[in-house]
C-alpha cells in the first residue's frame, strides 16, 4: 500500500468519537491565491474563462464587492482563522501568522464535531502548525523555514518524478514572467492539489460533517499554467493595463529584477504576463470543476456550503505595478461566491450583492452554516445572514490597510464602500479618492477636484472616526497624522508565551 493510499484509507475508516447531528451541512472552503475579483466570466471579464466558478455564481451568490482588508498572504490568512478585522488580528502588514489565536476556525469546527482537512497552502508559522486541522497536506511552493521541512507536494513530486526539478519552468515566486509548464501536467501543484481534494471527498466514509480546505497556490506566480491553458488565450483581447495619470510616478521600475514590484515593462510583457495568468485562473477553475463534480457524484453537492473566494489580487502591471500589497482594486478585491443547501438562505440564487464584504466574514459564514454559537466577539458577519436579509443592517464600509510593503510609499489606510473609496498613504499624509461606479478602474484621482471635496471630508471624516481608537500615531489631534514609520502588528497580536 502507499502512503497515499493509506492515508486515504484512514479518512475513511469512521465513524469517530466525535461525530454528531447529521443534518448539519458539510462545510467546503476553497481558496485561490492572489485572484483578482474581476477575473471571473461571473463577473462580466471579457476574456477569462471561468465556466466552474460562474457555476458557483448562478446556483448561489456573487459578492460584487468583496475585499482582503491587508491585501498580502499571511495578513489574510489571519483574518480568515479568526474572523476578526486587522486591528484585532494584530496583523497590520506582512509578517507571521501568529502560533495561536484565541479563538481559530478549524479548531472552533473540530470542537463542534467536524473533521477537519486542509489540502494545498496554509503559510503558517511553523509550518505544519495544523491550528485545529486534523490532517494537512501542504503544498508551501518553496518556501521552507528550516532545513528539515518538506512539503507534501514536494515529497510527492520526488516519489513521482525522481530526478526531475520542480522548479524546472525557471519562473520565479514573484516573478512577472509568464510561461507555460515545462513538466508532465499531472506534477503541477495546482493538479495535485485538484487531485487530493477530489480524493479526499470519492474515500470520505465517515459519519461526522466534513470541513475542507482548498488551498491552491495558483494564480499566483510563476504564472506556469499547462501549454493548453495559455493557448487558451493566445489569440484573446487581452485588457491593457489600466493606468490614471496619477499613476506616472510608478512608471520607474525599482529594479532589474523579475521580481519588481513597480515599473511599466509595456503593453507586450503586460499581455504575456497576463495570458500566463489567466491561464493559471482557468486551470484553477478546472480543478473546481471536478471537485463539483465529485460531490455531486457521492450526493453530496446540495448537502455541502461552498465558499471559494481568494487572499488577496494581483496587480498584473495596472498603473504600473505589480504583485499585491496595494489599496487599488486588483489588489484589494478579491472574488466571493457562495453556494448553499436548500434552507440555509433565503436569497434567489444567482443573487449579486453589492454589499461590501471581507474576509473576516468567512469564520461567522461557517458558524452559522453549522448552527455553532460562541461567546467571542468577531469583527465580521454572516454571509448567510446577508443572503438573507437583502442586506438589511449590513455594514456601510470596508477598512482596508496596509504596513510598509517593498517601500516606506507604500503604506495606507483605506475605507470603501464599492462605490467609492478613500486612501490614506501614511508616509506623507497624500490623500486619494475614486468614484468606483463611474470608474472601477480608478483612472481618474478625485481628490483634487473642487466639485469632490465634500464627498472627500465626509470619507475622510469615516477614517479618523475609524482609527480614534488607535489613538497616536493613527490619530493625533483630532486628524490623520503621517507615520512614516512601520507599525508590522497591533497591541493585540498574540505574542509567544515565554517558555
Amino acid at each position: 500500500m502507499t502512503r497515499r493510499s493509506f492515508f486515504f484509507a484512514g479518512l475513511a475508516a469512521g465513524p469517530s468519537k466525535a461525530a454528531q447531528r447529521r443534518d448539519r451541512p458539510n462545510l467546503l472552503m476553497i481558496m485561490g491565491d492572489q485572484h483578482r475579483g474581476d477575473c471571473l466570466g461571473a463577473a462580466g471579464h471579457p476574456v477569462v474563462r471561468t465556466p466552474n466558478l460562474d457555476r458557483l455564481a448562478r446556483e448561489g451568490a456573487l459578492f460584487r464587492n468583496a475585499y482582503s482588508s491587508t491585501p498580502t498572504c499571511t495578513p489574510a490568512r489571519s483574518a480568515l482563522l479568526t474572523g476578526l478585522a486587522p486591528w484585532h488580528h494584530g496583523m497590520l502588514g506582512y509578517g507571521r501568522v501568529a502560533q495561536k489565536y484565541p479563538f481559530e476556525k478549524p479548531q472552533a469546527l473540530r470542537d463542534a464535531g467536524f473533521h477537519t482537512f486542509a489540502v494545498g497552502k496554509n503559510h503558517f508559522h511553523p509550518q505544519r502548525h495544523p491550528h485545529g486541522y486534523e490532517h494537512v497536506m501542504l503544498d508551501e511552493s518553496g518556501r521552507a523555514e528550516s532545513p528539515e521541512f518538506r512539503s507534501d507536494y514536494r515529497s510527492w513530486f520526488h516519489s513521482e518524478a525522481p530526478g526531475e526539478d520542480p522548479d524546472a519552468t525557471g519562473i520565479g515566486w514573484n516573478d512577472y514572467r509568464a510561461k507555460a509548464y515545462v513538466l508532465p501536467e499531472r506534477l503541477h501543484p495546482t493538479r495535485w492539489t485538484g487531485d487530493v481534494a477530489v480524493r479526499f471527498l470519492e474515500s470520505y466514509n465517515r459519519s461526522e460533517p466534513f470541513f475542507l480546505k482548498v488551498s491552491f497556490a495558483r494564480p499566483h506566480s510563476p504564472y506556469d499554467p499547462p501549454e493548453r491553458f495559455f493557448r487558451m488565450y493566445e489569440n484573446a483581447a487581452i485588457p491593457r493595463p489600466a493606468a490614471g495619470a496619477w499613476a506616472a510616478r510608478n512608471e520607474t521600475r525599482n529594479d532589474g529584477s523579475f521580481n519588481i514590484w513597480r515599473g511599466n515593462l509595456g503593453e507586450e510583457q503586460a499581455r504575456h504576463s497576463r495570458k500566463g495568468y489567466y491561464g493559471s485562473v482557468s486551470f484553477v477553475d478546472e480543478q473546481v470543476g471536478r471537485i463539483l463534480d465529485t460531490l455531486e457524484k457521492r450526493g453530496l453537492l446540495d448537502r455541502t456550503l461552498i465558499l471559494y473566494f481568494s487572499d488577496h489580487g494581483d496587480m498584473t502591471g495596472d498603473h504600473h505595478l505589480w504583485r499585491k500589497g496595494y489599496a487599488y482594486e486588483p489588489a484589494a478585491r478579491i472574488p466571493m461566491l457562495m453556494r448553499w443547501p436548500e434552507g440555509l438562505a433565503t436569497a434567489r440564487r444567482g443573487t449579486v450583492f453589492q454589499q461590501p464584504v471581507e474576509l473576516r466574514d468567512v469564520l461567522p459564514t461557517l458558524l452559522d452554516a453549522a448552527s455553532i454559537r460562541t461567546e467571542r466577539r468577531l469583527d465580521g458577519a454572516s454571509l448567510l445572514r446577508l443572503a438573507s436579509s437583502n442586506g438589511s443592517g449590513w455594514r456601510e464600509f470596508i477598512d482596508l490597510e496596509h504596513d510598509i510593503c517593498y517601500d516606506r510609499s507604500n503604506h495606507w489606510n483605506a475605507l470603501t464602500d464599492g462605490r467609492w473609496k478613500y486612501i490614506y498613504h501614511a508616509l506623507d499624509g497624500a490623500e486619494q479618492l475614486f468614484d468606483l461606479t463611474r470608474d472601477r478602474q480608478e483612472l481618474r484621482d478625485l481628490s483634487g477636484e473642487a466639485g469632490a471635496q465634500e464627498t472627500l471630508r465626509l470619507w475622510r471624516g469615516r477614517l479618523i472616526q475609524h482609527l480614534a481608537g488607535r489613538g497616536e500615531p493613527f490619530v493625533r489631534g483630532g486628524g490623520l497624522a503621517p507615520r512614516p514609520e512601520s507599525t508590522l502588528y497591533s497591541p493585540h497580536y498574540p505574542r509567544p508565551s515565554a517558555a
